[in-house]
Order: C-alpha cells, then sequence, then structure tokens
C-alpha cells in the first residue's frame, strides 16, 4: 500500500471513528419517528451538536428521496423535503445495509467546497428504511498534524503509445547542450551547492534548464545554453549555505550528473531526454526517449549502475517493436 494511501485511510478511519457512534445513536432516535417528519427535524436538531464538525444532518428513504429538512445547528430548512438526491456523488458507491460508509471526496454545490459525508443505515425491526447523512467540509476534517509520509520509492510509467510506437523511426540529434554537456552540468553543481538552487530539471534534447531557488520556491527560471555556460550566470544568483535538511550531498549532485551524461549517450535510439533532482526530497526523474519515465531516490539511483539502464532501455526497446 502506498503512503498516500495508506495516509487517505487513516484520515478517513479518524471520522469513523468520531462520528460512527453518535450516528448509530442517532439513527436509532429517528427510526422511532421515521415516519413522522417534523419530529424526525426535532431530534436531527437536538443531536447535530454531538457530531464533531458535522455541517449538514438529513435523512431520506430506500429511493433517494429526502424525508426531513436539511438540518445545521440551531436552523431547519424544511424547503429540502421531498428533494430527489438519487444523483448525489456519494450514491454511485454500495450503500450500507447496516452501519456506516465513508463517501469519497466531492465538491457540494450547496456550500460550494470539497465535503465528504457519511452515510448511516436506520433499521428498525431489522429492516432496513433509509439512511442518515452527515455532511463535512474538508477544511473541519483534514488536519495539518498528519502530513504525507516523504518516504519515497522507484515508480515507473510507460510513456504514450503514439511516441513508443514510432520510436524506431527517430534517433538522437546532438543537441547544443550535449555540445556542451560538461559547461552546463558544472554550471548545475555549481548553483545547487552554493547558490540556493534546490531543485533542478535538465531539458537535454531542446537544450535548456529550469531552476528552483530555495528563497523563491514559487517560481522557477529557464535559461539556455548560452546563459548556463556563461560563468557570470553566479552573479544572478546570490550566495546561499548549502541546506542542512538537504538529503543530498554536493559529491551525489555530481554522481548523478555524470549518471545523466552516460544515459544521454547510452543508446542512439533510446535515450535519456531529460532529468531531474531536488536535493531536499532526495528524488529525481528521469525521461527516456520512449517517453518512459522513472522517479526514485537518489541513493537508489547511484546504486544501480549503467549496467542495470541498459537492461531496464532494453527491456524498453523489445515492448516498443
Amino acid at each position: 500500500m502506498t503512503a498516500l494511501r495508506q495516509l487517505i485511510l487513516n484520515k478517513k478511519d479518524a471520522l469513523a471513528g468520531s462520528v460512527g457512534e453518535p450516528l448509530s445513536r442517532l439513527a436509532e432516535r429517528c427510526a422511532s419517528v421515521w415516519e413522522d417528519p417534523d419530529r424526525l427535524d426535532q431530534v436531527l436538531l437536538t443531536h447535530i451538536r454531538e457530531i464533531t464538525n458535522c455541517e449538514f444532518l438529513y435523512a431520506w428513504d430506500l429511493d433517494g428521496r429526502e424525508i426531513s429538512s436539511l438540518v445545521k445547528p440551531g436552523n431547519a430548512d424544511i424547503a429540502w423535503r421531498g428533494r430527489d438526491l438519487s444523483k448525489r456523488p456519494y450514491l454511485k458507491n454500495n450503500l450500507p445495509f447496516k452501519g456506516i460508509m465513508l463517501s469519497s471526496v466531492y465538491h457540494s454545490q450547496f456550500t460550494d467546497k470539497e465535503c465528504v459525508t457519511a452515510l448511516q443505515a436506520v433499521r428498525k425491526d431489522k429492516i432496513l428504511h433509509g439512511f442518515i447523512a452527515a455532511d463535512f467540509s474538508l477544511d473541519k476534517v483534514v488536519s495539518e498534524d498528519a502530513p504525507l509520509d516523504d518516504k519515497q520509492q522507484w515508480q515507473q510509467f510507460k510513456g504514450d503509445p503514439a511516441v513508443r510506437g514510432t520510436l524506431f523511426m527517430q534517433e538522437r540529434i546532438q543537441s547544443r547542450l550535449d555540445e556542451r554537456i560538461d559547461s552546463v552540468h558544472e554550471t548545475i553543481l555549481a548553483l545547487m551547492a552554493d547558490h540556493g538552487v534546490f531543485h533542478c530539471k535538465v531539458h537535454y534534447s531542446s537544450g535548456r534548464c529550469s531552476f528552483w531557488l530555495m528563497d523563491d520556491p514559487y517560481s522557477y527560471r529557464i535559461h539556455g545554453v548560452e546563459e548556463i555556460i556563461d560563468p557570470d550566470i553566479a552573479l544572478a544568483y546570490p550566495l546561499y549555505a548549502y541546506p542542512d535538511r538537504a538529503k543530498v550531498t554536493p559529491k551525489q549532485i555530481r554522481e548523478v550528473l555524470d549518471e545523466f551524461k552516460a544515459l544521454r549517450f547510452a543508446d542512439e535510439t533510446i535515450y535519456l531526454r531529460s532529468a531531474s533532482i531536488n536535493i531536499m526530497n532526495g528524488m529525481l526523474g528521469l525521461t527516456f526517449s520512449c517517453d518512459g519515465s522513472h522517479y526514485m531516490p537518489v541513493e537508489e539511483f547511484i546504486d544501480k549502475n549503467l549496467g542495470f539502464w541498459i537492461g531496464e532501455l532494453a527491456a524498453d526497446r523489445q515492448g516498443s517493436g
């Protein structure tokens, strides 16, 4: 299971754990007044504050018709009674025959916010009568205390089939960057080691580089080959102490760039088109002429020799034939 999927499940488990019991009690209370909309509204109004962060409560029958008002703390909007809710996004999933179910995140047309709905089955005499729905705005549910785990691993993505299908009709054409690749790499190393560049993407085929700076992470700078190989470019990037939090050392940056060069010239048909390195999260990216992409930790990339990548390229060659 990926870290992203685990984080999503943890968030949903936390929400279900906090609202499951109060919604279950509420369903028992609603079951006894299910046929009386006024009394049903009163039950929802009385107990909505027991459900932490709940923005709206409402009840609907097995046909997807709302039988209660739309209830929020201190108010019940009777105009919602009788509305057809069968097109709601959460009704695309299987509904809970008993217990609780959480919807996927969807955009509420009522609040104009992202939200999640908890559905609680309402049963009486072992018969399912309908559901209680509790809406939660995402800004009330998602907290900042559980960031995505930054453990990264190698990921490979196949590219555009149209590109892969014409792979053997193309060959690497020497670019201006290829002609000055050593000078370009020396500049990249200097800017990352001494001038606050934490993320760099090198477009070998089109001859340009993009740089992201520690002091200005929300924008990036693009340079062509002539600007990059100009030694005075250092004047445009103030000196910056190498960040203590960096997961990549300057020595590793050099090793990565040397390997990028080897992959650029390894084969005339399947070759490196672009590559990136980020010293803060320790990840790099590779995109080859077959349009396949790889993302992996720098340390893992350094541990793999050129022979490994020749094998990967050979596999791509066979897969495209």
